[in-house]
């Protein structure tokens, strides 16, 4: 197995430098926000790791909202953001960007704030790339595992199978086990051939497996002290909910509509968000440990294509930056968002309550867990107001859902099989 990763490079953007930043990454699409896989900026194409991947100006429209929680103005810088999903370490992989698109990246991070020009073939990029980096507090990845490759493979040899099947049962062949076997001798006469899996690197097993014990101990020691310390701690979260200020401003129709046009190219789409946490020391607390909560599920239990109960997501990133002060949420989802938002109001709305409800602006909750999210427009106009235009976008695998790439695995798996009675073939086959 062949696990993924991810890597954010977040730089501020010289003022007088956006509107040409903005000019020159909208060359890199073929569409409003979507990405020509070839562009020569920046050839997502050209790195068969690379999963999704994004650039995305980060300039926040809600910094007035701070206002009613008496927070002084502040320097808010607006971010370029280039960030990836891809197969294996992403540091090699930085490194070969670094060096196959040197001159397109330099011309990007040339309009960000003590970005040199490249002179030295990519390592003085690849270096000023590192130092950039930012962790998430947060990553998603809806199957762990599955690579690039895979999904390509499998997506072809469905579309192999699906031409296959009709011919076998024109020509009489209606045994579901026959038609297994004549599946089998057609793709090993003409392909496709599907690449075997990876053995899982030592390293990262034994890296997942020290997080879980230390997740575990962490778990086992915190849950006797909050349970002891449960009283003040619901009593001070209480009096938070009770007297934060509520704002509720709908979202700019024209920004919307604007933002609106770059999305649904594909049958996945970008969302991009950024906000500011509550001030004061308990809501950072809570968001640390609800993002910490979040990422341990999201790394020992959510691997296998859904989180909690829902599972439109590719892969998703909560990112605390500025010392805590903001956050950037990231995800790559299928479906409309007015669909996305859905989903999670009516499965999750606890968990985002649990993460998001420390953001200025959230609807507010009551004892954590309840209202919030529940209530819809104000949740939606939260959202909205949020979020950022994603400037370019790339998808290694255009035109295949979640729900496309299980069943392809399950295609596969399929064929691969001796151990199928008449009606799992019979299931089988009604896939392809």
């Amino acid at each position: 197995m062949t696990p993924q990763s991810e890597f954010l490079v977040l730089a501020r953007v010289r003022p007088d430098a956006l509107a040409d930043l903005r000019a020159l990454l909208a060359t890199m699409n073929g569409a409003p926000g979507q990405a020509d896989p070839a562009n020569a900026l920046m050839p997502f194409g050209a790195f068969p790791a690379l999963h999704l991947a994004r650039f995305v100006v980060l300039d926040d429209q809600t910094l007035a909202d701070n206002a009613v929680f008496g927070v002084p103005p502040f320097d808010a810088a607006i971010y370029l953001a280039f960030l990836g999903d891809c197969d294996g370490p992403a540091e090699p992989l930085l490194d070969e960007m670094a060096r196959a698109a040197s001159s397109g990246l330099s011309r990007i991070f040339s309009h960000c704030e003590g970005f040199a020009p490249e002179t030295d073939g990519g390592a003085g990029l690849a270096a000023w790339m590192a130092a950039h980096r930012v962790s998430p507090a947060a990553y998603y990845v809806n199957t762990v595992g599955r690579t690039v490759a895979q999904i390509r493979d499998e997506a072809a040899l469905h579309a192999a199978l699906a031409a296959e099947l009709p011919r076998a049962c024109a020509e009489g062949v209606t045994s579901p086990g026959e038609l297994q076997t004549r599946l089998r001798e057609a793709v090993a006469r003409n392909g496709p051939k599907v690449r075997p899996e990876a053995p899982t690197p030592l390293r990262w097993l034994l890296g997942h497996l020290g997080s879980l014990v230390l997740g575990v101990l962490i778990l086992a020691v915190a849950a006797p002290l909050l349970l002891l310390a449960s009283p003040i701690l619901l009593w001070v979260l209480r009096r938070h909910e009770t007297r934060d200020p509520e704002i509720f401003i709908p979202p700019d129709p024209a920004r919307v509509a604007r933002i609106s046009a770059m999305e649904d190219h594909d049958v996945t789409n970008p969302f991009s968000a950024i906000g500011t946490i509550k001030p004061g020391r308990f809501r950072f607390a809570l968001v640390s440990a609800a993002l910490w909560l979040l990422d341990f599920g999201c790394r020992q239990i959510y691997t296998k294509g859904r989180l909690a109960r829902v599972g439109t997501i590719h892969f998703a990133r909560w990112v605390v930056i500025e010392n805590g002060r903001r956050v950037i949420f990231i995800s790559n989802y299928d479906g409309s968002l007015e669909a996305y938002m859905d989903d999670f109001i009516n499965k999750v709305a606890f968990g985002l309550n649990l993460v998001f409800s420390n953001g200025v602006g959230y609807p507010t909750t009551n004892w954590l867990l309840a209202d919030g999210a529940q209530r819809e427009q104000q949740f939606k106009a939260f959202l909205r107001r949020r979020e950022q235009p994603t400037d370019v976008w790339y998808k290694a695998y255009p035109g295949l859902t979640n729900f496309d790439i299980a069943r392809n695995s399950e295609i596969r798996k399929g064929l691969e099989s001796d151990a199928m009675s008449d009606a799992d073939l019979r299931a089988w086959l009604a896939k392809i």
